[in-house]
This record gives C-alpha cells, structure tokens and sequence, in this order.
C-alpha cells in the first residue's frame, strides 16, 4: 500500500507544553498517546524563530532564505495584493511533486505564503485549501489583525459559524475519511493557528464577536486560557487519529506532529531559553512526534539532529519519489531514523535572522550564536539553558564554526534591504 502523509503543524507552540515533552499540564493526552505508539525527536528544530520563513522551508525542502518572500519576519496582513511578497507559483513544492505521482493534497488550516491573487495553496500543489491566507485570525469572527475576515475554502471566501480549530479538525476528518474511501493515497497538511494569539477558548465566543476585531486580544489571555487552546487542539488531532484507526489506513500513514517555532508569552519551554524571534534553543527547538506504526518502533526517541525542511525528503523517499532537480532539497531524509532510532547522522544546520542580527550553527553538541557583534559558543547537550559561553575556552571550535556558518551564507542570497521584521510592544505583531 501507498504510504499516506499527514503533517500537523501548532503556532508558537513552546519546547515543553505537551506532557511527553515534560509539560506540566495535563493539556496532550492524544499528542502524548502518539509518542508512546510511535517515536519524539529531542533534538529537532523549526527552520526559523518566525512562522512564514518556517513554513516556506516546510512548503519547498529547502532553505528559506532562498526565496524573497521568507526574508519577511514574518509577511503581514498589511500585504495583500504584494506581487513579490510570497511562494512563487512556478516553485515545486511537496504538495506539487506529491500530486504529480498520484497523490490527493489537502491543506487545512494555515497558509501565511502570500496573498491571492499571485500566490495561495491551490497554485502550489494543493487541490483542496480551507483556512486562513494571512496569520493568526479571530478564532471565531475568523478576522485578521486590521479587521479582514480571512476565512477560505478553494480559493473563495468561506463563512462558516465556529471555533476555528474545531472547523479545521472537523475539515481534516471528512477529508481522512474522503481519501480512505477512494483508498487514494493522500498528503494531509493540517496547520493549525493555535495556540497562537488571540488567545481564545471555546467559551470566549460572546466576547470575541463583540469586540470584532482579534487586535483587541493581543495583551489579554491567561496562562489557563493558553493551555486550553493546547487541548482543543489536541482534542481534534485525537478526532484525526481515530479516522485513521476507524478506516484501517493507520498503519500506512506517517503522522507528524510539530510547531513552525518556538514558544511565546505563555509556552513552556523548560528548561530552554529564550523563545519565539530568538536563535536560542526556546525560540527554534520544537517537538516533533511521529507515528507509523508499520515501520516506527513504540516508544522510542532519537537524539537525530532534525529541522523543519527535511521533513519533505523525508515523504518523498516513502512515496518513491523526488525532489525536483532543478531544486534539490537543502534537507536530509529521515526516513531511516524512523525506523532506527539509534541511527544518528552527523550534520550542519544553519539560522540567521534580520531581527537583532542573529546567526546560528547547530553540529554534534555544539552551537554557534551570534547577535550583533557578540559571539558565543555553547555545548547545549550539557548545557541546555545556554548559560557557560565556552568562546574564550575553545577558540578554534569557535573560529571553525564562524568560518562554516560564513561559507553557508555566502551561498544563500543576501538579506533585502526592505526585508521587514514586525514587533509590537516588543512581540511580534499579529499578521
């Protein structure tokens, strides 16, 4: 049987929210369920500290930083009808290069890669979209941040009555039980918006509405608020999950569950610091669990260096095929380590970031951080939190690493000047 694909991607979820992650609420019982049946990752990394330049990497197999659009930290609401500003159509995409050998795709949930007309999913591989186009939305007037109801289904705009994460959990389970019926294989990407800002719950609907615009949230939410948004996610990925088991298609469906960053105002990231805008560990270490029972060992974990874009060779060696040669993938497959936890690679993964001038270098048990003119050098297996700066210790690992992240640079194209990078009160803005 074909091998299926669904992709779960959170917002601004923190390292250490999820209980097989060591949170300290009880908020992923169904996330927490799919550790045990299948494998965590502890070393595994977002693409960037921001969501779109994560989810251009997750989009392509490639680093983000060589397409315009992911130079955006991250792209604003404020640019609908930007010609330049996005996934240019012509790109091969995973969603593309799926579809090409037969495969149903479907993304359910957030897109955030440009704005219609020039770019949206079904211009870049996808057959079916429901979700927002821009960032965070209303998770129940279903608005963006300057008022813009932001709701589409197929390229039209789409008013539906709803929590939005429950409308997109409800959307991934008919589109599950739709593919298994037609025993089509299928890629699933299902980018939830939460726990990102505005921080809602089910109950916050006479609330929501009668403030109208989910810019009015952005300093309110409560810790407990937060964590709920994290259970009525999990609540859907539990519905998602079941659909597999209740069509029989479980055991040929690699299931991935992660966030586009690290986490914000109210993640835990314990015992990481830092959080999401940040190249320390809380702002781009993230969890990834993964189920597949056919080839994926319960209860295991590996300590395999991971990032966000090898994700896509990854689903592409278990399709049997590639990607495009015109544009290799920067990322490495996993597939092995899926079904060899023990088998570790050794790596390079490379950040940089407009906002603070930040670089990064992550390979074997060290990293490499820069912001601004200030240099450090941490062992972050022993060394978790980034406390000791090892630079003066180890000067020439210190050089060595410098040197490798100034050759990768080099051959990336170089940050736009109008690049833009977004805060508000010191957070980021809500796009």
């Amino acid at each position: 049987m074909p091998t299926n694909f669904i992709f779960i991607l959170a917002d601004d979820l923190g390292y250490a929210d999820l209980g097989c992650y060591g949170g300290r609420a009880a908020v992923s019982p169904n996330i927490d369920r799919m550790a045990a049946q299948g494998m965590r990752f502890t070393r595994g990394y977002a693409n960037s500290a921001v969501c779109s330049p994560t989810r251009f990497a997750l989009a392509t197999g490639r680093y983000q930083y060589r397409l315009r659009g992911a130079a955006e930290e991250p792209i604003g609401s404020t640019m609908r009808g930007d010609k330049v500003i996005g996934l240019p159509p012509d790109h091969p995409t995973l969603p593309s290069r799926l579809r090409d050998v037969g495969y149903r795709t479907a993304l359910i949930g957030k897109w955030h890669l440009g704005f219609p007309p020039h770019f949206g999913p079904l211009l870049s591989g996808y057959d079916e979209h429901f979700g927002p186009v821009a960032g965070g939305v209303d998770y129940f007037t279903h608005c963006d941040s300057t008022g813009t109801h932001d709701l589409f289904e197929n390229g039209a705009e789409a008013r539906r009555d709803g929590y939005l994460t429950d409308l997109l959990s409800d959307r991934a389970v008919d589109f599950v039980t739709r593919c298994a019926q037609s025993r089509k294989p299928f890629l699933l990407s299902l980018h939830y918006t939460a726990p990102h800002w505005p921080w809602e719950t089910r109950q916050d609907e006479a609330l929501a509405r009668s403030l109208h615009r989910a810019i009015v949230h952005l300093d309110g939410g409560t810790i407990d608020v937060y964590r709920r948004m994290i259970h009525h996610m999990d609540e859907g990925i539990g519905r998602v999950l079941a659909a597999l088991d209740d069509t029989a298609i479980a055991d040929d469906t690699i299931v991935v569950f992660t966030s586009d960053n690290g986490g914000e105002r109210f993640s835990d990231n314990w015992p990481l610091v830092g959080g999401k805008m940040d190249l320390m560990e809380g702002g781009i270490r993230v969890p990834y669990v993964v189920r597949w029972p056919a080839r994926t060992r319960a209860g295991t974990a590996t300590d395999q260096l991971a990032i966000t874009m090898d994700w896509v060779p990854t689903f592409f060696e278990a399709a049997g095929t590639s990607a495009h040669p015109d544009y290799p993938s920067d990322g490495a497959s996993l597939l092995s380590v899926l079904a060899e936890p023990a088998t570790i690679v050794d790596r390079a993964l490379f950040w940089r970031m407009k906002h603070n001038e930040q670089r990064a270098m992550r390979t074997g048990r060290w990293k490499y951080l820069a912001v601004g003119q200030h240099e450090y050098l941490f062992d972050v297996v022993t060394d978790q939190r980034e406390r000791a700066n090892l630079a003066r210790r180890h000067p020439e690992r210190l050089a060595e690493m410098r040197t490798a992240w100034q050759h990768w640079d080099a051959a990336m194209p170089p940050i736009p000047q109008d690049a833009q990078v977004r805060l508000v009160h010191g957070k980021q803005d809500m796009p």
